[in-house]
């Protein structure tokens, strides 16, 4: 066979840029867009109501429906996260992120129309539209990748969906700058913007094979994954990754996708799901995404010039595009949870060193730049933890009945926190003022605590050897022998595997 037919490695890597760029990306950009035409936005809906009804909002008024235009976003994130298990059960992983494009282009339609047809309304509705292809793009892309990554490299390439998050809130940072989109004049344009990746993708991802994983363990077409794996590799399919997969679709043969609810009431999976329903809030809880919804309240409270704001803004999303790029450079060798617990112990310490500068910046003349400092530091943390090794665990700790099931478990986790943090974060800075960070700082001593407690390591194990140690927590106490055999069970399986080998 040639190297032609064989296909090239580079098809992997091309396939994750492919389905990132209309995927993740779209997260990080929607959130980092809405930053820049604040004001104009807030004008627009004030002069709306007075050429409707000839009502002059009070401030408050005008905040409260543009925190609803902002926050909804969060809504239709919950809403694709719900879906989103469904869709990649009937139409596979990459078929789902393209019609996922359907969501987006309607927004973007609703959104570059709103100023033109005198509707704030629009707005809500084109947020509703891109938060629920985000919320699917969130779940869908990271089991694309986890399902369809060699061994060696899952943790690298399931994580490269937060790198793209990440370049997502620079690129958003960037094109709101008033000098290209986030003027008075183009802010309809810069909220349709959304609309150019999601075009790149559907003219890319076709061209890409489905998860290998998908096609024989959920249709059953052995020669579809082998040539999806011949592809992805570059290379002849390596009968160990084939016997790997068989292997999961013995383990699962007759049993049909689980529904999320049916996860809750099964014990053998009881701290799995206890783990991504944690770790998946915590993302959220710990105030990271807060930073850019709310990046003027927070720089303004850390005594930045209103005139340099945009400008160090864009640092932030630096900040986390490079911790990722470093994330997935040391995931495979350091494991997830020393990255997780790293992470957060790391932001909980800049958490208390905020505090404490925002607490002393009125009396010291360089504290606000203390305060910018570790801002920048808590995003870098975030970048090098939580931010990536979220998105990996359903793939790893899950098998493939129960994965969609688990993603949209977690998704839903996430989207409602991070609705609860972006309508209350204004409020607590309002209130606590200089401590609006001290909650923000538990959540994450406690995720630290909670990963250190209880997440086994996944780096480089297969799935039946991760399932063996989550089973002394699920079972702990109960039918010690049965749990002792299993696990002993699961182990000769693994021998007997890599002497096959």
């Amino acid at each position: 066979m040639s190297n032609t037919e064989k296909g090239s490695p580079v098809t992997l890597v091309l396939m994750v840029a492919s389905a990132a760029i209309g995927g993740t990306l779209q997260y990080g950009y929607n959130l980092a867009i809405m930053n820049a035409p604040t004001i104009f936005i807030q004008t627009f809906i004030n002069d709306t109501f007075m050429e409707r009804w000839d009502i002059q909002l009070e401030d408050y008024q005008v905040t409260l429906v543009w925190t609803i235009i902002v926050s909804i976003f969060s809504l239709g994130g919950f809403a694709g996260a719900l879906i989103a298990g469904p869709m990649t059960i009937r139409f596979g992983r990459k078929k789902c992120l393209l019609l996922n494009n359907i969501f987006l282009m309607t927004g973007a339609v609703l959104a570059v129309t709103s100023r033109a047809a005198k509707s704030f309304e629009m707005i809500i509705i084109a947020r509703v539209l891109v938060g629920i292809n985000a919320g699917i793009s969130m779940n869908v892309q990271p089991m694309y990748f986890g399902e369809s990554a060699p061994k060696h490299l899952r943790g690298a390439i399931s994580l490269s969906s937060a790198v793209f998050t990440a370049f997502g809130v620079v690129l958003g940072q960037v094109v709101g700058l008033r000098e290209i989109l986030g003027s008075e004049s183009c802010w309809q344009y810069l909220l349709a913007s959304n609309a150019i990746p999601g075009l790149i993708q559907l003219l890319t991802l076709p061209w890409f094979p489905e998860s290998p994983r998908y096609l024989l363990i959920d249709r059953g077409d052995k020669e579809a994954c082998i040539n999806a794996l011949r592809r992805l590799r570059g290379c002849e399919v390596q009968s160990s990754e084939l016997d790997e997969i068989l292997q999961e679709q013995a383990e699962t043969k007759g049993m049909r996708p689980k529904r999320p609810w049916e996860l809750f009431t099964d014990r053998s999976v009881r701290w799995q799901l206890i783990t991504v329903m944690v770790i998946s809030s915590a993302m959220q809880l710990c105030g990271n995404d807060s930073i850019y919804f709310y990046a003027s309240y927070v720089f303004k409270e850390a005594g930045i010039a209103d005139d340099k704001i945009q400008y160090v803004t864009i640092g932030t999303g630096t900040c986390e595009f490079t911790a990722c790029i470093m994330c997935n450079l040391l995931i495979e060798r350091k494991g997830r949870r020393f990255m997780l617990m790293g992470g957060f112990i790391l932001m909980t310490i800049w958490a208390v060193v905020f505090t404490i500068a925002l607490s002393f910046e009125h009396y010291i003349s360089w504290m606000p730049y203390l305060s910018m400092a570790c801002i920048f530091t808590y995003i870098l943390s975030f970048g090098m933890g939580p931010a990536g090794v979220t998105g990996v665990l359903p793939t790893e700790i899950f098998n493939q009945t129960a994965r969609p099931a688990a993603y949209m478990i977690a998704g839903s986790m996430m989207w409602l926190n991070l609705f609860i943090i972006g309508m209350i974060f204004p409020f607590l800075v309002s209130e606590l003022s200089e401590y609006c960070f001290v909650p923000f700082g538990a959540v994450c001593l406690l995720s630290a605590l909670y990963v250190g407690m209880f997440l086994p390591e996944t780096k480089g194990k297969s799935l039946s050897v991760i399932t063996s140690e989550f089973h002394t927590l699920n079972f702990k106490g109960q039918d010690r022998k049965r749990t002792s055999q299993t696990q002993a069970q699961y182990q000769l399986g693994e021998v007997c595997h890599s002497t096959a080998l």
